[in-house]
């Protein structure tokens, strides 16, 4: 303790003045985008099924809703692929707002959480390396704006989704490689891809799941939860398992649209300033 205190009034203590004010501006929306490092070739050294490996997907998600119960004021959340974005209360006051601070406990949260939970998702894959995570912040002073990021964000993960869908059946079911398919899709429309993978493929790109072509939401909801409880009733020696039902707020994924009005209108606790 003596030693701390001489540190703190020694004559070295002028280099903290070296450190710059990074306290984001009051009243936004913090978000705080992260994005996987190299995972294309992190993916095919791990072998990743294409176009979509459901593990993956799944190892994501579960990294985020960590990330959601350990750090104060995440609102929402919305992943797809190998990146995940994290949208901080517009009056958070957590870490009086310093950037580096949500910055770096957001992505150091979420890559130790991916180390941790591959076992549980790639039960006969070797994590062979640790993998890597950048992060960005992003500030966004209206509703209306932090709306239109997330629809950014949704409406990308439609078109490389769609993209990879049809690149990945040319090259599994038709035999190009992966020069040659890219060839083949240069300058091609939505509708073109469509009509590829029903023409050839006997694949209508609506009937694949939500979690490709929507992305994943995380958001806070109460959940009721059923439980076996011992208990020592009056009068009687032995315990006896009953079951207990509790409401506990969870981090729940959902895979729909959020660039329409519906899912606001649905939850407007997100948006509410004192939510």
């Amino acid at each position: 303790g003596c030693r701390g205190l001489a540190m703190a009034k020694s004559k070295f203590e002028y280099v903290r003045d070296f450190e710059a004010d990074d306290t984001v501006l009051p009243n936004c929306w913090i978000v705080v985008r992260l994005d996987g490092r190299n995972f294309h070739r992190f993916s095919e050294q791990h072998e990743f099924k294409k176009p979509n490996d459901d593990r993956a997907l799944q190892l994501m998600t579960k990294c985020a809703q960590t990330v959601m119960q350990e750090l104060e004021d995440i609102s929402i959340a919305y992943g797809q692929s190998d990146e995940y974005s994290f949208v901080f209360k517009k009056k958070s006051r957590w870490f009086k707002r310093r950037a580096s601070k949500f910055m770096t406990h957001v992505v150091s949260q979420f890559s130790s959480s991916y180390v941790f939970y591959w076992k549980d998702y790639f039960k006969d894959q070797q994590l062979l390396y640790p993998p890597g995570f950048d992060g960005r912040i992003v500030l966004y002073p209206s509703n209306q704006n932090l709306k239109d990021y997330l629809s950014w964000r949704q409406a990308d993960c439609h078109i490389n989704n769609l993209y990879n869908t049809v690149f990945w059946m040319l090259v599994q079911r038709s035999g190009l490689t992966p020069v040659q398919a890219q060839e083949r899709l240069r300058g091609t429309l939505a509708g073109d891809k469509n009509e590829i993978l029903f023409s050839e493929f006997n694949i209508n790109y609506n009937n694949e799941p939500l979690m490709y072509r929507k992305g994943t939401v995380l958001i806070w909801q109460k959940v009721n939860e059923v439980i076996t409880k011992k208990i020592k009733l009056p009068k009687e020696q032995e315990e006896k398992e009953v079951e207990v039902t509790r409401t506990r707020t969870k981090v729940v994924p959902l895979h729909c649209d959020i660039i329409g009005d519906q899912f606001w209108e649905e939850y407007p606790e997100i948006l509410a300033e004192d939510s």
